[in-house]
C-alpha cells in the first residue's frame, strides 16, 4: 500500500510504531548506568566507577579508602556528608583528558570535582569544577559568580548562565583538557573555557584564594578528586578518556 493512500487510522498506527521503534533504538544505544557503550570502548574510554565497588579510589593524601562517609548505593557513589569522611581521589593520574559524569545533590548541597590535583604538604588542592545548589547555598552567592556550579571555583565564572537542575535531579557534566585549554560543560552546553598559564588565568588566580598556591596556573598530572564538603552528593557514570599524546 502506498503511503499517500494510508487512511487517518493507518497513518496514526504507523506514527505510533515509528515512535516506538525510535524509543527502542535510543534505549538500545544508551548503555545502562556505569557501563561503556561500544563506541566509548572503541574510543578508549574507561570507567572510574563500576557502580558496585570503590575500586580505583582512595582517600585524599592516604592509601586506603575512607572507612566512613562514602557508600555505594543503587549504582551511585554516595557522599553522606558525615564528619570524618573526607575527599576521595583516583588511584590513576591524568593531565590531558576528557571526563564526564552524572551527579545530583541534596538541597543546599556543596561539592566539587577537582583535577590537576596535588597532595603535598598535608593539603589536597586542584582546579575545581564547582557543584553547588546555586539558590540555597550561601557560598554560591559570593565570589562575583566564581562560585556557582560549573565555575572554576573562585577563579573563573561561567561565560554564560549555567543553572544546574534542582536538587535531587540528575545533571551531566564534562571537562575537556587538551594542551593548555580547559573547557567546562554542563547539561550538554559548554559554559566556560580558559587556558592554563595564560596571563588572564594568572591574573584571575592572583585575585583568588589560591594566590599563594605555587604553580596553581599550570597543567599538571594528578588524580581526579571528588569533594566531601559536608553535604550529600551522588555520582555515577564517571568516565574518562586519556588524551595525552593524542592529536
Amino acid at each position: 500500500m502506498k503511503l499517500s493512500k494510508l487512511s487517518f487510522g493507518e497513518t496514526g498506527l504507523l506514527a505510533a510504531i515509528t515512535a516506538f521503534l525510535a524509543t527502542f533504538t535510543t534505549l538500545a544505544a544508551d548503555p545502562a548506568p556505569n557501563q561503556l557503550s561500544a563506541e566509548e570502548k572503541a574510543g578508549g574510554w574507561k570507567l572510574l566507577f563500576d557502580g558496585k565497588t570503590t575500586e580505583g579510589w582512595r582517600a585524599g593524601g592516604k592509601k586506603a579508602f575512607p572507612e566512613k562517609g562514602w557508600e555505594v548505593e543503587d549504582g551511585w557513589l554516595h557522599c553522606l556528608g558525615l564528619e570524618g569522611g573526607g575527599d576521595i581521589v583516583t588511584r590513576s593520574s591524568y593531565d590531558q583528558f576528557e571526563i564526564k559524569w552524572e551527579w545530583k545533590q541534596a538541597k543546599g548541597g556543596n561539592s566539587g570535582l577537582k583535577y590537576f590535583v596535588t597532595e603535598k604538604g598535608g593539603s589536597v588542592i586542584g582546579h575545581e569544577y564547582q557543584l553547588i545548589d546555586n539558590d540555597e547555598h550561601p557560598d554560591a552567592k559570593a565570589g562575583d559568580g566564581k562560585r556557582v556550579t560549573a565555575s572554576f571555583y573562585d577563579v573563573v565564572k561561567p561565560e554564560r548562565p549555567a543553572p544546574p537542575k534542582p536538587p535531587g535531579e540528575i545533571n551531566s557534566s564534562r571537562i575537556i583538557v587538551k594542551g593548555n585549554g580547559v573547557e567546562h560543560w554542563l547539561n550538554g552546553e559548554k559554559v566556560l573555557s580558559y587556558s592554563c598559564s595564560s596571563e588572564a588565568i594568572k591574573d584571575a588566580i592572583a585575585q583568588s584564594k589560591f594566590k599563594n598556591a605555587k604553580d596553581f596556573d599550570a597543567r599538571i598530572k594528578g588524580p581526579i578528586l571528588l569533594q566531601d564538603h559536608h553535604s550529600e552528593i551522588w555520582f555515577r557514570n564517571l568516565k574518562i578518556s586519556d588524551l595525552s599524546g593524542k592529536e
